[in-house]
């Protein structure tokens, strides 16, 4: 595409008055953004007035795209080719999207795995077991999540881990990453997957972004796994978005007492979800074909917990050391306060990094 057609492209998203449905329904019946730039001034009086003056937008958009040419970063307008196909079917979609990255959006099998942000240790190892499962039997698939605490950044490093494609949708630019914590995680995608937005540089990720940004996590993919989910919250949204597009959705099931399996075991109930338990479920449900590469490349090294600061790198030195060790032996061991012990430990349990244990025992993942 021309720079001045990208530029129209971006400029439509900053026109005044002209609502995202509105600017999808004009695009859409143009053809492209461009198409409807270059007809801005012959459209029906009521979206020719808000087109009439495009100056603002216009300054914004090339600031935009400066960004954009000098970070790498794709402009995928709607109806372009580089634009996720599965995307294109949803009443919803994007008008513009910017993506950093590697990954093919328009890969062959693509899922979406999202879950709560309060992953149990449950959550966690399936999430790595699925991961595993999946790059052994379908090499090839790309997997999206949201790069969340919990299930997303689980899904996310059980993707990297194994050689499989992972892309994250931001509700933010991607001139930021959140959570922090999670940015070398990301950075590490951009190498091997990707990271994906409808947002600006600036936007902040405030909470009605997160639950926008869930309609491309689901429109996305073929199908959308729900990993852990509490009676209510994101990943159900998700769910029911994907089962509105038609797209296949799938649950794993939990015990009926546990708080973050109940949305999962709803969703089974109420056959809006097949019940999965493992990777070869997931490919035998959607008539994906297994596929048997010759050796498979090795899994990525990575390093140990890279996000972690010095004192954190100290308890997981020790925990891999040794048999699990209670809170009271990691403070004498670290010769940390004990309320800063227990910030780390926390941190490090929302990171997945260690698992609190049945008699106060802290347990290293990996």
């Amino acid at each position: 595409m021309t720079t001045d057609s990208l530029l129209h492209a971006i400029a439509l998203t900053r026109i005044k008055g002209l609502t995202q449905a509105a600017a999808l329904q004009l695009i859409r019946q143009y053809g492209t953004a461009e198409g409807l730039w270059q007809a801005r001034h012959n459209l029906p009086a009521k979206w020719a007035a808000l087109l009439a003056d495009t100056s603002e937008a216009l300054d914004r958009a090339s600031a935009e795209l400066a960004f954009c040419e000098k970070h790498g970063i794709q402009v995928l307008p709607y109806g372009t080719p580089a634009y996720p196909t599965l995307l294109t079917e949803c009443p919803d979609a994007p008008a513009v999207l910017f993506y950093q990255g590697t990954a093919n959006l328009n890969a062959r099998h693509v899922i979406s795995v999202v879950g709560t942000r309060h992953i149990s240790s449950y959550g966690r190892d399936f999430c790595q077991e699925f991961c595993a499962q999946l790059a052994s039997l379908l090499p090839d698939c790309l997997i999206v999540s949201g790069l969340a605490y919990g299930v997303d950044i689980a899904t996310h490093r059980g993707a990297l881990a194994n050689n499989l494609a992972t892309v994250a949708v931001l509700a933010h630019g991607l001139d930021r990453i959140y959570p922090a914590l999670h940015r070398q995680t990301a950075v590490e995608m951009l190498r091997h997957g990707g990271l994906l937005t409808e947002y600006m540089t600036s936007t902040a990720p405030d909470k009605g972004n997160f639950v926008r940004r869930n309609r491309i996590v689901a429109g996305l993919a073929s199908a959308t796994l729900v990993v852990e989910s509490a009676d209510h919250g994101g990943a159900l949204i998700t769910a029911n978005l994907a089962f509105d597009y038609n797209r296949e959705v799938f649950a794993v099931p939990g015990r009926v007492n546990d708080t973050y399996s109940a949305g999962c075991n709803r969703l089974i109930r109420n056959m809006r979800a097949h019940l999965v338990t493992s990777a070869a479920d997931v490919i035998d449900l959607l008539n994906w074909t297994p596929q048997h590469p010759t050796p498979r490349p090795a899994a990525i090294q990575r390093e140990l917990f890279p996000e972690l600061d010095e004192a954190q790198q100290r308890i997981a030195a020790l925990l891999k050391d040794n048999d699990d060790y209670t809170a009271d032996r990691l403070a004498i061991a670290t010769d940390l306060p004990p309320q800063v012990l227990a910030e780390k430990l926390f941190d490090m349990e929302m990171q997945g990094v260690v698992r609190l244990l049945p008699g106060g025992r802290y347990h290293l993942i990996g």
